[in-house]
This record gives C-alpha cells, structure tokens and sequence, in this order.
C-alpha cells in the first residue's frame, strides 16, 4: 500500500476500542469499509506496552508474559526463550477443522480483534494493532477454519489461525485466491511481526470469532424478520384476512416496544387495499388464525429479541477480552496486570440460544401461513396449491414440504448450547461457554429462515394473483413487483429450488428493502 487511508477521502472507521454497531461491522465486513486506528487509541497502546517492557526487565513473573498458559501457567520461562514462547502458543492453539469462515466473517475478525487491541489494555506493540487495521484495508483475510472453540479462554483456536497471517505462516485469501499467508503479505506491500513477549496470547485471548459470526448473523436475521412482516401482509391479502387485530389500540395495551412497531409496520403495509375493502362488508369471520391475527405478538417478540442480542453484540465489540488485562498507573493507581475471565464468552452464547428460538419460531408461524396459502381447505378459495391446474400440476405442494423439513432442522439446532459446558485444559478451563457453536447454529437457523421466507413471498405473491383484477394495498403491490423481478409467475409446474434460492439471495442483498413501507 503506497500510504495509510485517510479518514478525509475514505471515510474510515475510526478504532477507538468502542462499541461498533452491528452496521458498522458489516460495513467494513462486507462492504470493505477501511479502518484507522485513532491517536488516542496509540497513546493507550504504548502505555500498556511499556508496562509489559518493565515487568520482562525487571524479572517479574506474569501469567502470559513470563509463564506457560493454561494447566501450564506455573512453568516459568527464560527471558531468552519469550518471542519463541509467544510463537509457539499461536502455532499450537491453530488446531482449528472444518470449512473456513467465509471473507466477510475473517474480515469481522480481524477487525474486532483490531478494536479491542485499541483499547490499550492487551500489551502488544502499536505495530501488531496497525497491521491488523493494514490486513482489512489490503483484503488480505485470514483463513479461519470454523470449528474448534468452547468459547473460554476465548475463541483460541480460530484466533491462533488470524494470528498464523499476522506473523506469516497459515492461510489467506487475497484477490479471490486462497494462498500461504506469507505470500499474502507480500502481495498486498506488508510485512509480518514478529512476536514479543504477551502478544501471541493477547491475539488469542477473546470472544471475536463468535462475536464475528453472532454479529453478521444478528444482521441477517433482522431483516428476515422486517420481510416476514412483508410476507405476512401478502398473505394476509391472498387469503382475504383482516387488518383489525393489528389496531393501535390493542398494542397499546400490551405495551411490548417490538409487538408495537410490527403492529404498526403491518398496518402502514396494508393501507388502501382494494382485496380488503372488496370483502369488508360481507365477511362472516370474527377472527383471522393466528398465523396471521398474532403476527404483531410474534414477529415483535422476535424483535425484541433480536435488538436485546444486537445490543449484547455491540457492548461486546467494544469490551477487553484478553487476559491478563494491562492496566498502567493513571489517577493515582498503581501500574497492574490483573488476570481474569473477560474472554468467557457466557453473555454471547445465551444471547445467541435466545435468538436461535426466536428465528426457529419466527420460521413456524411462516410456515403456517404458507400451509394456509397452499391447503384448499383452508385457504378462502384459492387453487389447491396455487396451482393453475391442480391434479395435472402440484404447483406449490413440495414448497412447503421444503419448508416444513427446514423448520425441524432449525428446531433441532435451537437446542442450546450454551448449557453443554465440557471441562478442557486439564480442568483449568472446567467451565466453557460454546459460544461458537451457538454461533455458528444461528448462522444455519438464520439461513434456512431466509430460505423460508422465500417461499412465502413467494407463494403470496402467486396467491395475489389470483385475486385480480382486484389490487392489494399500494407496499403489497410493489412488494409483488418486486417478487417477480426475480421469479415469475408459476404457469405450469417447474423446479422450484432455483426461484428459492434467488428469492432467498434477494432477500440477503436488500432487494426487498425499498419497498417497504
């Protein structure tokens, strides 16, 4: 690189070891927003830093520092033999099996890993911090096999494969191709460090493998659930239900802030419909199901849920994790290395069960509405299955086969994980978070979420159809639009899993947010 970016003319992300927002995580994760470290973030790295270079002279013994780790931490080691210490923690802790995270996942990494480095309570050499901040602005993103952590000490074993990049050695992506780490260093004009006393462990030590799949998951879901809004209002429309249960009113007396705001959205999404006011003053029914009548009960609590683990997610982004944690002498207190267990990932692994519930959950009432959709016995007299011609044509029928048997894979994946603790380190770690694994599940849950989604707006848009030449309200309508700019009406049967798999990218790339109400 010719030169560092600057804030003026790429609009940085200033690290400052502050909270991010989910949005700003994926800006720089998928969006290859750049990052800069702040001046006051150096002024707090050289500080901590110099403490760990009086502690190595004065002969202090220190956990990571001077020490082994783990069962190892009473081992004491020779001044001569700490660089090595440190690189020899890394390679050892990269033990990590499976496919690796994708780009955008590293690239979250890295740049958590960057923002609590920030903070100035880890140690390490202001060049370790700025390397991690010249490794996302290069795209040089560490290959980070994504299974092998319990979550405490931390995520060790995907951490250990990012810090294999930082000193040369594992795995990178650059440019498209995954190439020694090593070669991509020199590809993109940088050069590894080489590790000094504290800073191996300092980049293993942390929640940022989990907080980085956990974050990017988090943002997918809260689309899916602003779309299930959108898909519930189509089908509500298709099936000729009612807008009633979503009165202001009734929300106001059960005052959840997420049952509100969907009740709300619901509303602003079916305003002025012809399909409605076609039936208003002849239907007999009192009452809608609750696939469609609680979707503001629902997909609210789903909300609430969502924005409670965002928040977690953003507190952790901006949290030291490390250990031992580097605080120098300020305000009249003396300098201190304090170990401790910020790098149990407890607080990221309910967050992720709670959201894993609420995503299976949110995919079952969606479920239920594509059934209503689809079953000639309940669905207000819509062809079985949407088909044009049933019995020739099955139309629909495997779509919510498909659905259904996505949604028992999202139950068995909603188990938590957080309660499956497994003591490791010969006992010294005897209680672990699996942070990772919950993580790792919601991302799937998140994705089949999509994927049902999908089938939804899929089904209701053809359901709309045939209610013409009566129009649903004005969002509806463009929602529809929007449907079809992607897959066309079904006029005779067809295999479906390319129309739900482009609905489902669509619905992950934004497609369906401009037409939101």
């Amino acid at each position: 690189m010719d030169r560092e970016p600057s804030i003026k003319d790429m609009n940085a992300l200033i690290l400052n070891g502050q909270p991010l927002t989910i949005g700003e995580i994926e800006d720089v994760a998928l969006r290859a927003r750049p990052v800069e470290v702040a001046p006051e973030a150096c002024t707090r790295v050289e500080a901590s830093r110099a403490l760990i270079e009086r502690i190595v002279a004065q002969g202090e013994t220190v956990y990571g520092v001077n020490t082994g780790f783990g069962k190892l931490s009473d081992v004491r080691v020779a001044p001569e033999k700490l660089a090595e210490l440190q690189v020899n923690l890394v390679r050892s802790h990269a033990g990590g099996v499976g496919q690796p995270l994708s780009e955008g996942e590293s690239r979250a990494m890295v740049l958590l890993r960057a923002n609590v480095l920030a903070k100035g309570f880890s140690g390490v050499r202001l060049q370790v911090l700025k390397l991690l901040a010249a490794l996302l602005n290069a795209g040089v993103h560490p290959v980070i096999p994504e299974k092998g952590s319990v979550g405490a000490s931390g995520d060790l074993a995907p951490l250990a494969h990012l810090a294999l990049v930082v000193i040369g050695e594992g795995e990178a992506f650059y440019c498209g191709e995954r190439i020694v780490g090593s070669a991509a260093l020199e590809r993109a004009g940088l050069k590894p460090v080489q590790l000094a006393a504290k800073e191996g462990l300092a980049l293993l030590n942390g929640t940022q493998a989990m907080t980085a799949v956990g974050a990017l998951a988090v943002a997918r879901a809260q689309r899916v659930v602003q779309l299930a809004d959108l898909g519930g209002a189509m089908a509500l429309e298709a099936l000729r239900g009612t807008p009633a249960a979503f009165d202001a009113r009734i929300h106001c007396a059960r005052p959840h802030a997420g049952q509100i705001a969907a009740a709300e959205h619901l509303l602003r999404l079916l305003a002025n419909s012809e399909i409605r006011e076609s039936h208003r003053e002849h239907d007999t029914r009192v009452q809608d199901a609750y696939c469609l009548r609680c979707m503001p009960q629902v997909h609210g609590a789903v909300r609430d849920v969502l924005a409670h683990v965002a928040g977690v997610l953003e507190t952790e982004a901006g949290s030291a994790t490390d250990n031992p944690l580097i605080f120098p002498a300020s305000d009249g207190d003396e300098d201190a290395v304090i170990s401790g267990g910020n790098f149990h990932g407890a607080p990221l692994a309910y967050a992720f069960d709670y959201a894993a519930l609420a995503l299976t959950d949110l995919s079952s009432i969606t479920e239920r509405r594509i059934d209503r959709l689809l079953n000639p016995d309940i669905n207000e007299g819509l062809p079985a299955f949407l088909s044009p011609d049933p019995g020739l044509s099955s139309g629909f029928m495997i779509a919510q086969i498909v659905a259904a048997a996505l949604i028992n894979e999202c139950q068995v994946l909603s188990h938590p994980s957080s309660t499956g603790s497994i003591p490791t380190d010969g006992g010294k770690e005897d209680h672990v978070s699996m942070g990772m694994t919950g993580a790792l599940k919601l991302r799937q849950i998140v994705e089949h979420a999509e994927r049902i989604a999908a089938i939804e707006l899929m089904c209701a848009a053809q359901g709309i159809e045939f209610r013409r030449p009566l129009r649903a309200s004005r969002a509806v309508e463009y929602a529809h639009v929007a449907v079809r700019a992607v897959v066309p009406r079904l006029e005779a049967d067809r295999t479906l899993a390319p129309d739900i798999d482009a609905l489902a990218a669509a619905l992950r790339t934004g497609h369906f947010d401009a037409w939101r109400a």
